[in-house]
């Protein structure tokens, strides 16, 4: 199957389960290099149902403080655009089958090279690309290699978006549509946003896809809560805090998943 087809057949099978599908992030490089296959190949035996694969830069926009520190924590372990494509390569080579979606900010894949960028992240394995800094008015040269790839290229919208821009960004999206839960950055909040119900409805007015939410998700029960209304379930910082408070971070990481995942198959 190609990218788009493995993205499709994930919510499909949660769909057939009666649950939303969950989707961890994490960054490639924390808390090392040599630690990150181990983590996400142990989110993936755990129960995840897809995998988003922060790329680490300098100047990550839409995220908060724990995100932030991840990235900056990798960068400065020497880790690269290349070294992320190497990453998901060794994935999939160490049995990791499900969709991975690599998240990074446009600026990087710029400046390596879009159609190279495309070419080499599926080559390696992966299913999908998330650029959140990129909006869909400027996003035709990427389209088009992903579409030549067969790989998906999923779109945020946040609440503020009006009518019109949510049909807009529904239209360029593949894959599934990101929906951003909050207005602000990533982050772990006390509460999911009291607005978000009526916000999906929204949504759904304007597309088919499956819709994924993240930002600001960061206990099991909000999961759950998230999940009863949408397709998808993104959950970062919360795991990425866990993971780098641990000293066991593959075991923490395993069992992060599992908690979550329990708590999303039980209706809310």
């Amino acid at each position: 199957m190609n990218g788009l087809e493995c993205i499709s057949s994930a919510f499909d099978a949660a769909r057939r389960e009666g649950r939303p599908a969950l989707m961890p992030y994490y960054t490639l490089g924390f808390p090392t290099q040599s630690a990150t296959v181990q983590i996400v190949s142990a989110m993936a035996r755990a129960g995840a149902d897809l995998i988003e694969l922060g790329i680490p830069f300098s100047d990550p926009l839409a995220d908060g403080r724990t995100i932030q520190h991840s990235t900056q924590v990798a960068l400065e372990q020497g880790m690269s655009v290349r070294h992320c494509l190497e990453m998901v390569a060794q994935l999939r080579l160490s049995g990791v089958s499900l969709p991975l979606l690599l998240m990074g900010y446009y600026n990087p894949i710029l400046s390596y090279g879009i159609g190279r960028f495309v070419a080499e992240a599926a080559q390696a394995g992966a299913d999908g690309l998330i650029v959140p800094d990129l909006p869909p008015e400027e996003a035709g040269q990427l389209e088009n290699h992903c579409r030549a790839s067969q790989l998906a290229l999923v779109f945020l919208v946040a609440p503020t978006s009006t009518p019109e821009r949510l049909a807009l960004v529904a239209a360029h999206s593949t894959g599934f549509l990101y929906l951003v839960s909050l207005t602000g950055v990533t982050g772990a909040r006390d509460q999911v946003s009291s607005g978000l119900e009526e916000f999906i409805a929204r949504v759904r007015r304007v597309t088919s896809l499956p819709l994924a939410v993240g930002f600001g998700i960061s206990t099991p029960q909000q999961a759950s809560l998230v999940g009863s209304l949408a397709e998808g379930v993104i959950v970062g910082s919360a795991l990425i805090h866990a993971v780098g408070q641990s000293s066991q971070p593959v075991e923490t990481a395993k069992a992060f998943v599992e908690g979550f995942k329990e708590a999303m198959s039980v209706p809310c």
